[in-house]
Parts: structure tokens; C-alpha cells; sequence
């Protein structure tokens, strides 16, 4: 396969993911799969007091808080 269908490939599947992700709908299936892709891409995200992962972080139903949150400046 070319590189510029493996391109094309890439990126539909990308838009594809985006499209369910922000679908109401959404399936748990779905939401792991591109939890997946963006694993195997290198994409990650480190939570802090104002991103939505940080956010996310302070809902999680745990007794400990993080002992070294990141404070965006």
C-alpha cells in the first residue's frame, strides 16, 4: 500500500473515531478504540487543574487526592 493511501487511511479512521467519540451514543466500544488509537499514535495527556482530564480526575470516586497535581501558570 502507498503512502499516501496509508495517509488517507489514517486520517478517515481518525475522523471516523472523532465522529463516534462526540456521538451521545457512544459505546464504551467505541470510546476503547480510540482511547486505543491515540495510545498507538503517542498521544497522551497529563491532567491539571484546568484541562478536562484534571477535571475528570477530581470526579473519580477515590479517598486520596494526587499528591503532586500539575498547576498550569
Amino acid at each position: 500500500m502507498s503512502d499516501s493511501k496509508l495517509k488517507e487511511l489514517h486520517g478517515v479512521l481518525a475522523q471516523e473515531l472523532l465522529k463516534r467519540v462526540k456521538d451521545p451514543k457512544a459505546k464504551s466500544a467505541d470510546l476503547n478504540v480510540a482511547r486505543q488509537f491515540l495510545r498507538d499514535n503517542g498521544i497522551d495527556a497529563v491532567p491539571t487543574e484546568d484541562n478536562p482530564l484534571g477535571k475528570l480526575l477530581e470526579e473519580l470516586p477515590f479517598d486520596e487526592k494526587r499528591k503532586n497535581p500539575v498547576k498550569n501558570n
